[in-house]
């Protein structure tokens, strides 16, 4: 099994409903904190189920959601398809989505599931993908020094705060025996130092900078900006 086949299948990566919910409304919050002006396109790409995409969408003209899951996909549709402005695709319509065109990019909680070689090519892809004075946000970006034992302390300050400190913990013993800590065993996950990621944007073409709040409840990971030269 690989990353993308366990993405597609059924998994338990969220230890109840409550958790699912106070995560994905983070993130949309944070997504939404970077909507900096009315009227933008902005592309969630590896977007996940993005429960509270119809909430982002509020803030933009266009939001396009892209997942290489196809059962996602069908999830997606199933919640938001009759929106006028969400667009749901898979990579590979994105990949001939019109260059140019795009105003935001969010890639969040990927780039670990992806090789370097992989990483750099999406990036550049992207790239192609927005305006001038576009800007890529990149969530979740874990360093080498981070390791499980962070990733389960993060969990469980998440579960105290929102009341699901329990079930979290439980989750983490589930996780421990699931197929996610099989293929995070077999295949691992790819790591950046800070230095090494703002280099790989600065040799995409972008203007780079660490943010100082990452995506989501995981503060030890990090957060990036790449800003396409140019005008708005």
């Amino acid at each position: 099994m690989d990353w993308r086949s366990f993405w597609d299948g059924d998994h338990s990566i969220y230890v109840n409903q409550r958790h699912r919910t106070l995560h994905d409304r983070r993130v949309a919050d944070d997504i939404i904190a970077h909507i900096n002006r009315p009227g933008l396109v902005v592309l969630d790409y590896a977007c996940g189920e993005a429960t509270e995409a119809g909430r982002v969408a509020n803030h933009c003209s266009q939001l396009i959601l892209s997942d290489g899951a196809p059962s996602v996909r069908e999830k997606l549709q199933n919640r938001f398809g009759t929106i006028n402005n969400i667009t749901i695709q898979a990579p590979e319509e994105t990949a001939h989505w019109p260059d140019g065109t795009i105003d935001l990019v969010i890639i969040n909680s990927l780039l670990q599931y992806l090789s370097r070689e992989e990483t750099a090519k999406l990036v550049r892809r992207l790239f192609t993908k927005l305006k001038p004075g576009g800007r890529l946000i990149i969530g979740d970006v874990i360093e080498p020094t981070t390791g499980a034992l962070t990733d389960a302390m993060a969990l469980l300050k998440f579960g105290a705060e929102g009341g699901f400190f329990l079930a979290a913990l439980g989750g983490l013993i589930r996780t421990s025996l699931s197929d996610y800590r099989k293929i995070r065993g077999a295949l691992g996950l790819t790591t950046w130092t800070e230095g090494d990621f703002l280099a790989l944007l600065r040799d995409c073409g972008f203007e780079p900078k660490r943010l100082a709040i990452n995506f989501g409840h995981n503060q030890m990971r990090m957060a990036f900006e790449g800003w396409k030269r140019g005008s708005v």
